[in-house]
């Protein structure tokens, strides 16, 4: 994958190591209570992009676990 700022469906499916149907159907639903939350995407035409500072910004969200059993904040 290239430097490229906005990325298709796919680029941003296997940026953000999930699949392109989590993509979609994310984007379906948008942010519903009790759901892991949609990455942001816009739209330039009918055509859907993802910006890689969104995706980077919206996998920092989540908190990194050491293990199951055991929450750790890091940052």
């Amino acid at each position: 994958m290239n430097n490229q700022r906005a990325l298709t469906e796919i680029e941003a499916s296997q940026y953000i190591a999930m699949s392109r149907s989590y993509l979609r159907q994310a984007r379906m639903e948008g942010n519903r209570k009790n759901r892991t939350p949609a990455p942001p995407f816009i739209k330039i035409g009918r055509a859907v992009r993802y910006l890689r500072e969104d995706l980077d910004a919206w996998l920092d969200q989540f908190q990194r676990l050491e293990h199951l059993g055991q929450e750790v904040r890091h940052g």
